[in-house]
């Protein structure tokens, strides 16, 4: 990759990764919907609404590769969701292959399999069953990046990414926790690898609780280095001073699945 675009500059994951990322390739251009605050005067820098489609094949053009961490993060109003991700993610998939972009790296969430049980392991292969609108948006962006693949040719890896941070917060983040620089790996095997064609990876670190069987991304060659347990007692005593969830407590996806659930006991 000589040209690098990456979306979601100015988010946590995207100021994170302008860090852990730099000298990595030739050339990294970063975009959000608004210049971040702390960029550095070496930093390339253009600013596009996902929601435009002549202003997201503005920042595409040129680019081999991209990865693309932009949108709303969390969970949203319907209108909300729809222009930034869904409406969002067409745009930047569409403007990738008029351009001609080789790879896209799609930051998806463990959110579109948030309705899981905590007491069910679960590969890539299992349906989608989001805890959200939010958890929709990123399930329907896993589906888009196979019809890119499959019918375009363009290599596109999903990260199922769990909880990106220094350490796990909580006792549902010991087993989503996904280190930095463990990301980092994961997106450079999306960008480089050469026998990638669409695949789907849990974005999560080596950690004993994980929920989700990450097998696809070891037999790429994936060696997270990060580990929750060495962080148990700090993240035990911060859930401690939760209140109870007794519905998210019992889904992967947690306060997203308690969040507006009204389906009854009888469930």
């Amino acid at each position: 990759m000589e040209k690098l675009l990456v979306t979601g500059a100015a988010g946590g994951v995207g100021t994170r990764l302008r860090k852990l990322m730099k000298g990595l390739y030739p050339s990294i251009r970063w975009s959000d919907l608004r210049k971040p605050g702390d960029l550095a005067g070496d930093e390339d820098f253009m600013a596009a609404d996902l929601a435009d489609l002549a202003a997201v094949e503005k920042i595409v053009a040129g680019v081999e590769g991209i990865v693309h961490l932009g949108g709303y993060s969390v969970e949203g109003p319907w209108d909300t969701i729809l222009q930034a991700n869904i409406v969002g993610t067409y745009n930047l998939f569409e403007a990738a292959r008029r351009a001609g972009v080789k790879r896209v790296v799609f930051a998806s969430s463990n959110h579109a399999v948030g309705f899981y049980p905590r007491d069910k392991r679960i590969g890539i292969n299992v349906p989608v069953r989001p805890d959200s609108r939010y958890g929709v948006s990123k399930a329907f962006g896993e589906a888009l990046g196979a019809l890119y693949a499959e019918k375009h040719g363009i290599r596109v890896t999903c990260l199922r990414i769990g909880n990106v941070g220094d350490a796990p917060a909580d006792r549902r983040r010991l087993a989503i926790w996904l280190k930095p620089e463990d990301l980092v790996a994961l997106i450079r095997i999306g960008l480089e690898h050469p026998h990638i064609r669409y695949e789907i990876f849990y974005g999560v670190s080596d950690n004993a609780d994980s929920w989700w069987d990450n097998s696809n991304a070891r037999r790429y060659g994936y060696q997270p280095q990060g580990k929750a347990g060495d962080s148990l007692h700090q993240a035990m005593a911060a859930q401690a001073a939760l209140p109870p969830d007794p519905i998210g407590d019992r889904y992967q996806g947690g306060p997203f699945c308690s969040d507006e659930y009204d389906t009854g006991k009888a469930r």
